[in-house]
């Protein structure tokens, strides 16, 4: 199982704890560090709406032009923004055997994924 995102992030901080807390493995992949393939993007859009993969409630989205903005307007071009500003994919992402798990972090919600 895989967990990517960005380490300062306090989702993901919130993620990462609860899963340590649980005893589940996973590794940890940072974009900020590891960026992300658009191949590995586009397996994910395979899943998700293009929509849900969009951060547009976080800084990075916000701190975007009107015009950069506009220009995201279906997978190919969401998969460009994330592919160039990784922070302004949705986060974490949870994916075990190329599957995502989950989008974002609840406790709530991952303690029903992993039936605690």
């Amino acid at each position: 199982m895989k967990l990517y995102g960005i380490p300062n992030c306090n989702t993901v901080k919130k993620a990462r704890t609860w899963l340590d807390e649980h005893g589940i493995t996973y590794e940890f992949h940072d974009f900020k560090k590891s960026g992300i393939s658009k191949e590995t993007l586009q397996q994910w859009l395979g899943q998700v709406d293009w929509e849900k993969l969009v951060n547009r409630a976080g800084m990075t989205w916000r701190g975007l032009s009107d015009a950069e903005k506009a220009a995201v307007t279906d997978p190919a071009s969401a998969i460009t923004l994330m592919h160039d500003k990784t922070s302004v994919i949705k986060r974490p992402v949870l994916v075990k055997d190329e599957q995502i798990l989950h989008l974002g972090f609840t406790e709530a919600a991952y303690a029903k994924l992993f039936n605690t």
